[in-house]
């Protein structure tokens, strides 16, 4: 069997980098093994463009915005279903100092933010103090939808090889790659924490953490914004179902599911959530983040037929469909990748 590219991995960035290189008459070949709970399939699906306690916009937000809009609604027509809708974050201050950080933010930057008028209606769902302050627009990627179907797409177009990637039977040449039968020009690896040990980019500054998230049934809840106050509570893919989450653990034992986390999720719920609710599944997965914050993008300095996608962090569902046309776009036309993500930038590392 003969591709352009094999691909390593089919979360996020696999996805797009394997849609935007087909879009662009490549083939590829996707090399995945099913795992029930990745960072991908258990990912919110929220793009929010402000970020940490001093509520500053994150990194490329407003190029990200417009293209993660455009990314989505276009493989969405393709496989024929919606993947993308607005969500806002509705932040329900805890206490008078978190108030007053988000207006004196407002003051230096109303772009995205504003303070919401209607308390009285939330206050029928929420117990809060301290008024409401929203991020307008957040985007809600469905990736519950869209992880399965890219799979079917590729399975229906003999694009997809269901099985655990080998390096040991892996051979690297110049311009060529040879895995068993399947000879490519380049091998592009989106294996998420797998990166961590891949032979060629282990020693990249990954810097993997574990998430917890929980799904919980609450009826009547509206799935018109996502609600936050020490948690987030996200629309799910079904009525009355919400994500819960999540954590950021940098030291942990393993990757099950934390009970201390279900016990902050139930308090905090107790405390603030006026509706009944049950929770219904908790699970637990790595993130392929690093220290820099800023992804790996692009081809090996030294090994020029092994490329890279991966370490997005908690930003996946925004940065990986702009990186991944970012990539194909640079393997295809040669154009720039972004200096702050290319991989290049360790080129001293990876030259060991």
């Amino acid at each position: 069997m003969q591709v352009d590219y094999i691909i390593l991995g089919q979360g996020i960035s696999g996805t797009f980098l394997s849609y935007y290189l087909q879009q662009q008459g490549k083939t590829v070949l996707v090399i995945d093994t099913p795992q029930s709970y990745t960072a991908s399939k258990i990912a919110s699906g929220v793009i929010n463009p402000v970020t940490g306690r001093r509520i500053v916009k994150t990194w490329l937000i407003d190029e990200l915005l417009p293209f993660c809009w455009s990314a989505y609604t276009e493989i969405g027509n393709l496989l024929a279903v919606s993947l993308i809708r607005q969500c806002n974050v509705l932040d329900f201050h805890a206490t008078p100092q978190m108030q007053e950080a988000f207006a004196s933010r407002i003051a230096e930057d109303a772009s995205l933010l504003c303070v919401r008028g209607d308390k009285a209606y939330w206050q029928q769902y929420f117990r809060f103090n301290y008024g409401i302050g929203e991020v307008n627009p957040c985007w809600l990627v469905d990736l519950q939808t869209l992880l399965p179907h890219w799979r079917q797409y590729l399975m229906a177009h003999n694009a997809l090889l269901e099985d655990y990637f080998d390096w040991k039977q892996c051979e690297i040449a110049e311009e060529k790659v040879q895995y068993k039968n399947i000879t490519a020009s380049k091998i592009l690896c989106c294996e998420g924490v797998g990166g961590a040990r891949n032979p060629y980019f282990q020693l990249l500054p990954f810097a993997l953490n574990k998430g917890d998230a929980i799904i919980a049934h609450i009826p009547n809840l509206p799935a018109t914004n996502i609600y936050k106050q020490g948690i987030s509570i996200v629309p799910w893919n079904e009525k009355d179902v919400f994500w819960i989450g999540s954590t950021y653990d940098w030291n942990y034992a393993d990757v099950q599911p934390t009970a201390a986390f279900k016990s902050k999720v139930e308090a905090q719920l107790d405390y603030w959530l006026k509706l009944p609710y049950t929770l219904t599944d908790h699970f637990a997965a790595e993130r392929p983040a690093n220290v820099e914050r800023r992804p790996f993008v692009g081809l090996h300095p030294v090994h020029s037929a092994v490329g890279i996608l991966n370490g997005m962090g908690t930003k996946g569902c925004s940065l990986a469909p702009y990186f991944a046309h970012q990539l194909t776009a640079y393997l295809v036309d040669g154009l720039p990748i972004e200096p702050l993500a290319n991989v290049q930038r360790f080129t001293q590392v990876l030259s060991r």
